[in-house]
């Protein structure tokens, strides 16, 4: 990724999910295979490598019990 701030703003975004998930008592594989997806897919979410599919991203903000919006507040 080239925009530094489009990179900030992925790291924030996959940092974001892993804080609600950690809260929540969830390792990465048990939230991926309620979000269906793989557990190396989670990993480079968080890491702030990858952005997900907004499908992707309501299922693990439904697993979460968050609403979507609450991953961009800190954006």
């Amino acid at each position: 990724m080239s925009d530094p701030k489009e990179s900030r703003y992925l790291a924030t975004f996959g940092k974001t999910i892993a804080e609600w998930r950690r809260e929540r008592g969830y390792t990465q594989e048990t939230l991926a295979e309620k979000a269906g997806i793989t557990t190396l897919s989670l990993s480079y979410i968080e890491q702030g490598r990858r952005w997900p599919r907004i499908a992707t991203t309501a299922r693990i903000a439904k697993c979460l019990g968050v609403p979507v919006a609450k991953f961009f507040e800190k954006l």
